[in-house]
């Protein structure tokens, strides 16, 4: 007999908490929809207690506005939130090429090789067009920038941008998701300028392609 345990079950506002944000992010409940808790506990197959749990967090992330007795709608991107968050990105993700850029060539090496495998996940979703599952590579591979500096505070700061940048990537790409190789393209001549330490030609090149999604 084994003496593994069995795996932890997921409690249930946690299930409910990842479907609803999962259906947020991925686009599945655009901003300005009305969910209820009963239309997530079917889904789930959850009592509406944990429901109400998970929609308070979500509403806490600013994600879900709750309206007693009618449900939640959920938080549009504001106006100026996407200007906002890509200013940052851009900000970050340039410093942490700097950072990169003083790395010993062994080093900067393996940092490109970890990179150029990021982009090689995105290139099954673009060829499916799957949005989804491209905003989620897209979103690793920007912050496998960030991480790869080895700035831990940059690093935490551009964590909290991850819900949002998916986000706003959806919403962008669903209409053309003829964009997605284009894309690809694009992420793997931001490694070129990095391999190459060439810092102010992988800013520029970042700045065309985060204007994109402007």
């Amino acid at each position: 007999m084994s003496d593994t345990p069995p795996p932890a079950r997921i409690p249930a506002a946690d299930r409910a908490y990842d479907l609803t944000k999962d259906l947020i992010l991925g686009g599945g409940l655009p901003g300005g929809t009305l969910i209820s808790e009963g239309e997530i506990a079917e889904r789930t197959g959850l009592s509406r207690t944990p429901v109400r749990e998970a929609f308070l967090r979500l509403q806490a992330e600013g994600l879900l506005q709750l309206f007693p007795k009618r449900g939640a709608v959920v938080v549009p991107v504001g106006p100026g939130e996407a200007e906002d968050v890509l200013e940052l990105r851009e900000a970050l993700e340039s410093s942490a090429v700097r950072r990169i850029g003083r790395r010993t060539d062994a080093e900067l090496a393996e940092l490109v090789r970890g990179l150029a495998g990021l982009i090689e996940l995105q290139r099954e979703p673009a060829r499916r067009a799957d949005v989804g599952a491209f905003a989620e590579a897209d979103e690793a591979f920007h912050r496998g920038i960030v991480t790869a500096a080895g700035n831990a505070l940059a690093e935490r700061f551009y964590e909290t941008l991850r819900d949002r940048q998916r986000r706003m990537t959806v919403q962008l790409l669903r209409p053309r998701p003829e964009r997605l190789d284009g894309l690809v393209e694009e992420h793997a001549a931001l490694v070129e300028r990095i391999a190459a330490r060439d810092t102010e030609g992988f800013a520029a090149a970042l700045r065309a392609h985060l204007d994109a999604h402007r």
